[in-house]
Order: structure tokens, then C-alpha cells, then sequence
């Protein structure tokens, strides 16, 4: 892939530290991109699941490497953690290294807009006041990705392309369909209520750009399966590139911004 430059790049849900993490995808994908400002937007690191079954491959040193190497190039790094990586909130507002910690970020596009930036659990009731029900649907995601990969392998055998087995469930469930709509509305409601033009989040893995009453609202997705990352162009406009998961070749531009 050759190097592209965008003024801002925002990535979540890395999960790294986990069998699903696509490093290889990752770690590709900032080697090719420069950017001035890098959010890195929750659950970066996986603190529940390096709890349950540890598991640290050198592409998982070599992402955390290429992030500092970006700091020292002049990269303005700001970690926002998730819920995932809830132990990094003790570091708020202190800066560890080269990279600022801090809750949330407000963000202003180079057309004016401020873009309020955060992972996004906040506004999740299940996982601000069910924690034990997060963390069983967490298992449970767990053994759908192992499906998952399965699935995968025999498609990749027949030359068709990925298929996310947990996206496809998402998009038919009708409860999993309500929390994603009234997540999305909350983070827009509380945009507006602060005077902002736009929010920047991630959490529930659902790669996004739309308007919602009048509010830009974005998700960057994840690293596990969609392989996504929001940027901002020159101009302002923010727009979102796909890596393909299985190969981690051919960064295209999936879906362009509301300006």
C-alpha cells in the first residue's frame, strides 16, 4: 500500500491482546497512513479478556511500537480508553509518554465543526449498569467470533470474500437493531446539547456516518472484524477507509462523510 497523509485519523476497538484482533491489518494500515492528530478511541488494549486467557503476539508489540514511533514523528496522540481498557481512566488528563489520556476530546475539523470525541460505553445501560450481562455477551461474542473464523476459512477455500457471521446477527436481531438506533440517537442528543457539530465514537463495532437531527454522527468501527478507521481530509470532510480482514490489502475509502 502506498502512503496516504489525512489530517486526522481516529481508531477504536483494536482489542488487542485478543485472538480476534486483526494486527496484521492493523499494523498495515499505519504503516500506510500519516496523519497530524491520531485518536486512539477505546478499547484499544483488552484488559477483560488478557484477564481470561492471556494472549501477546510480537504484531501486537509491533502496533503499540508503530503508535509511539508516529509521537516522535509529530503526531499528536490522544488515547480516549473504553470500557475494555477501563484500568487506563486512572491516567486521565495525564500524559503517558508522548500520548495524552483523557476521558473524552473535543476535536475542530479544519472547516470549523467541533466533533465531540468518545468511546461511547457511557451510553450503553447495559454496560454502565449490568456489568455482569457485559461481560457474558462478551463470552459470548467470544465463541461467535471462533465461528466465525470458521465460516471464514471455508469461504476463503472457495475463493468467496469475508462475511461477518456477528454483523449479519446484529442487523437481524431486533433488540440488538433498538440498542444500536438509541445508542446512536444518545450520542447525537448529547452532541447537540453541548453546542457541537458532530460526535466521533466507537464501542458497538458498527462502522458509521449519517445525520442525525442535525448532527454528524460517526463510529470508526473496529480492528476484530470490520477493519475500519474514520479520517479526516484536508477539507475537513471525515470519511471512513476499510482494510479487508483477510488479506489486509487494498485500503479503500467505503463511504464518504455528510459535509
Amino acid at each position: 500500500m502506498g502512503r496516504n497523509r489525512y489530517r486526522t485519523i481516529w481508531i477504536s476497538d483494536t482489542h488487542l491482546g485478543t485472538r480476534g484482533c486483526q494486527a496484521r491489518a492493523l499494523l498495515d494500515f499505519l504503516e500506510a497512513h500519516e496523519c497530524d492528530y491520531l485518536y486512539l478511541v477505546g478499547d484499544i488494549i483488552d484488559f477483560w479478556r488478557l484477564g481470561r486467557a492471556p494472549h501477546w503476539p510480537q504484531l501486537h508489540s509491533d502496533v503499540i511500537r508503530t503508535v509511539l514511533s508516529k509521537t516522535r514523528a509529530g503526531t499528536v496522540v490522544t488515547l480516549i480508553p473504553g470500557n475494555h481498557d477501563e484500568y487506563l481512566r486512572r491516567f486521565c488528563d495525564l500524559q503517558l509518554g508522548h500520548i495524552m489520556v483523557t476521558a473524552e476530546a473535543v476535536h475542530r475539523t479544519m472547516d470549523g465543526r467541533l466533533f465531540l470525541v468518545v468511546h461511547g460505553d457511557q451510553f450503553d445501560g447495559i454496560t454502565r449498569c449490568h456489568r455482569w450481562v457485559a461481560l457474558t455477551g462478551d463470552v459470548g461474542y467470544d465463541m461467535l467470533l471462533v465461528v466465525n473464523r470458521w465460516f471464514n476459512r471455508g469461504r476463503r477455500f472457495f475463493r468467496l470474500p469475508y462475511w461477518s457471521l456477528s454483523a449479519y446477527v446484529k442487523g437481524k436481531v431486533k433488540r440488538a437493531v433498538n440498542f444500536i438506533t438509541a445508542f446512536e440517537s444518545a450520542l447525537a442528543h448529547e452532541a447537540r446539547r453541548r453546542g457541537l457539530q458532530g460526535v466521533v465514537c466507537g464501542h458497538i463495532h458498527r462502522a458509521e456516518i449519517r445525520e442525525i437531527e442535525g448532527v454528524v454522527y460517526c463510529n470508526t468501527g473496529d480492528w476484530v472484524e470490520s477493519c475500519t478507521a474514520l479520517v479526516e481530509r484536508r477539507d475537513g470532510t471525515p470519511q471512513l477507509l476499510s482494510v479487508a480482514p483477510a488479506t489486509a490489502q487494498g485500503v479503500v475509502a467505503t463511504r464518504v462523510a455528510l459535509t
